[in-house]
């Protein structure tokens, strides 16, 4: 196993005596830095670790916030500031997001309300990949089964990217920019056009975001570059306050390397197109109506030959390519209704489809990909009812309650399965079909405190149809097909609290503990049958029943004039009760601890990270991202970050991530494979070495 090189106390002692003298200069300057009439906009301190919003179970990111680490280039990056998430990393981007251990549908990720889902069978291609976080105004987590209002199954919790419409009162233009570069040749852009008038809008925002492979903390440069853009425009209709019409579109593409594996992405291609409708505070029971419509289309390559020097494998010997797509049709009304001064609710019906299909060639240069007829091999369906309400029992005390009934379906279109490289069998549930009928529920407490605060308890029960990954691209212990895995069923309890114990310090824990029934496992390296006396290794889908808990704690201490203390602690613990074992692709447990000193133009700042060894794994099982490679070394990582706003409209921000260049590899990461022209892999794909960036805001 490949062991990290570990900061020597010496570095340690550097960093702090770094960041006091930097710190310690900062009284002397601030005299005359916050003396201008005319500067009124503050300047906040880059953010390091996300802060819980006032609603239980709420974490709220600014995507376009400067941040450290680097400012995010897909979703997966944006959601790594909020305690309790990991990334899976395969190269430099389109990580698979982790929450509270808990990866793949079991984390919901939604668009403005759309749902997305990825073509590639390997994940090459996660919902996250597709987001942009600059081109959003707002990310927010609602943390485990306690809400319906947003899709079926998400028994981890829910990701909502969205961006806030705008009526504008009078004629006006807005426009908002971002240029980020750094080391390992980064490069993003973001601009953003908002014109209009009471009547109505029309938005265009552009995003590219590039880097070449980037070197770990022992200078060992990793198969991961990456070169991504999209464009959206939505042209909205405002007859009022409480009216709006907005028809988006967005189109996008890219290409990415990848060190755990022997293929690239050559081709994201994405093509969505939305419709909403929103009309809020009528009279009448019925106080607001909204409805939406949505179509996305994903169009995946993966090769062997455009991101890397082909080289001839037993597996691969000549360039091969493979191109799946998915297209997905979906959608949503709601009305919100409002029985008496303490009672309210939402009501509403969704529906989503999609089918999955691919085409493939072992050989691009006899026979291209292109040429080959597409095979559809899947189709989904689920349509749900759902119901949310609160009831408030005094001015303090609430009761939130809700839930929704999903009809699924699911059918099977493989006529045969692979069962290698080179080696097909015959599908035992070809055209088979399969519905089934999930409810998912809960209950939750809600207490605002006698200061600034408030404390909760929630019960949720969520059942999670088995996804694509699970039901297609695995087999059962029995079969070649996993069609036939039941569906998941998690029952959790969360508990927290948020308090502003002082007007300079605010202290937020949240807690859960569930047992999941049915957990869906993935297991490879199984031995099974193959030939008249061999065997082969097959990767299955499997029920088990598991139980998790743990939890994330973050406290915000301002202890001096304009200086600033952030703390965060994430950890989870689960077991594998059927096999009596640890639950596979647990994060281990992680500290963070920022120190910022910030006027109203400039700041500087550090953000230390600690992650524990994790001893607790099962080798070879996870689920559909990832799988357990042994046990993994603490490590510990430093950073410093400075910003500076000379006018209201102009920010500057940079940033030294990893300041003394520190070898590790996060626990959950996929494994290094061999690409030519780079070093020999390693157990599991190295985190980037030192980086540093530069970040320019411009609004107008």
């Amino acid at each position: 196993m490949n062991t990290p090189r570990r900061s020597a106390p010496l570095r340690r002692i550097a960093l702090v005596s770094l960041s006091v003298l930097a710190l310690a200069a900062a009284p002397a300057h601030a005299q005359s830095s916050d003396t201008s009439p005319e500067f009124v906009v503050a300047l906040a301190p880059i953010v390091v670790t996300a802060r819980p919003s006032e609603r239980p179970l709420a974490v709220e990111v600014d995507p376009r916030a400067p941040a450290q680490p680097i400012p995010a280039q897909d979703g997966a990056e944006a959601l790594c500031r909020v305690a309790g998430f990991n990334i899976i990393r395969k190269g430099g981007t389109s990580g698979d997001p982790v929450f509270r251990g808990m990866a793949g549908s079991r984390l919901g990720i939604m668009l403005d309300g759309e749902n997305i889902l990825g073509g590639c069978g390997n994940r090459m291609d996660p919902p996250t990949a597709y987001v942009f976080p600059s081109a959003y105004d707002n990310i927010t987590v609602l943390k485990g089964p306690q809400s319906v209002l947003h899709g079926a199954g998400h028994s981890a919790g829910v990701v909502l990217f969205e961006r806030t419409p705008r009526r504008f009162t009078e004629p006006s233009v807005q426009f908002s920019s971002a240029l980020t570069v750094g080391s390992f040749d980064r490069n993003d852009q973001f601009a953003e056009i908002r014109a209009g008038r009471p009547l109505g809008y029309v938005e265009i925002a552009a995003t590219r975001t590039a880097a070449n492979d980037y070197e770990d903390g022992e200078g060992r440069l990793v198969h991961s570059a990456y070169e991504r853009w999209s464009t959206r425009a939505a042209l909205g209709w405002t007859p009022s306050d409480n009216t709006l019409v907005e028809l988006t579109g967005t189109l996008g593409d890219g290409e990415a390397a990848y060190a755990d594996r022997m293929m690239d992405g050559a081709k994201f291609a994405r093509q969505n197109l939305g419709l909403r409708f929103r009309q809020s505070e009528l009279p009448g029971l019925i106080s607001s109506v909204e409805a939406n419509v949505f179509f996305n289309a994903v169009d995946h390559v993966m090769d062997n030959y455009s991101q890397r020097a082909f080289t001839p494998t037993m597996m691969m010997p000549t360039p091969s390519a493979s191109n799946p797509d998915r297209l997905t049709l979906g959608a949503r009304t709601s009305a919100k209704l409002t029985f008496s001064e303490n009672l309210r609710a939402t009501l509403g019906l969704d529906h989503q489809s999609n089918r999955h299909r691919a085409r493939n060639t072992s050989n691009e240069t006899l026979d291209p990909f292109e040429s080959k007829p597409w095979i559809k091999d899947a189709a989904f369906s689920v349509s749900g009812l759902f119901a949310e309400s609160i009831y408030e029992l005094t001015p303090s005390d609430r009761i939130i309650g809700g839930a929704r009934l999903d009809r699924w379906h699911a059918e099977d279109f493989r006529s045969t399965v692979s069962t290698g490289m080179m080696s097909t069998a015959l599908n035992p549930t070809a055209g088979r079909e399969r519905t089934d009928t999930l409810p998912s529920a809960f209950l939750r407490f809600e207490r605002d405190l006698c200061c600034a605060g408030s404390f909760f308890v929630g019960l949720g029960h969520s059942q999670r149809f088995p996804d694509y990954w699970e039901l297609f691209g695995k087999e059962s212990a029995s079969t070649v097909s996993s069609f036939d895995t039941l569906p998941e069923r998690t029952t959790q309890l969360d508990a927290g609290f948020t308090r502003r114990v002082s007007t300079t310090f605010t202290v937020t824990l949240s807690v859960f503990a569930n047992r999941i029934d049915d957990f869906i496992l993935i297991d490879s390296g199984i031995r099974k049958p193959a030939g008249m006396t061999g065997t082969r290794a097959a990767t299955i889908a499997r029920n088990i029943d598991a139980r998790s808990f743990g939890g994330e704690a973050s406290a915000t201490w301002a202890f001096a004039k304009n200086w600033t203390l952030d703390a965060a602690l994430s950890a989870v613990s689960a077991d594998n009760t059927t096999d009596d074992r640890p639950l596979a692709q647990q994060p281990p447990h992680e500290s963070r601890l920022g120190l910022a000193y910030a006027t109203s133009r400039w700041s500087v700042g550090t953000l230390a990270r600690f992650v524990a060894r994790q001893s607790r794994y099962a080798l070879n099982q996870g689920n559909i991202v990832g799988q357990d490679l042994g046990p993994s070394d603490s490590f510990e990582v430093f950073s410093l970050n400075a910003a500076y706003k000379p006018t209201a409209r102009l920010q500057f921000s940079v940033g030294v991530d990893n300041l003394f260049d520190t070898a590790y590899a996060e626990h959950l990461s996929r494994g290094g494979n061999m690409v030519a022209g780079f070093p020999a892999p390693t157990t599991r794909v190295q985190e980037p070495g030192r980086a540093a960036w530069l970040k320019l805001d411009f609004k107008y």
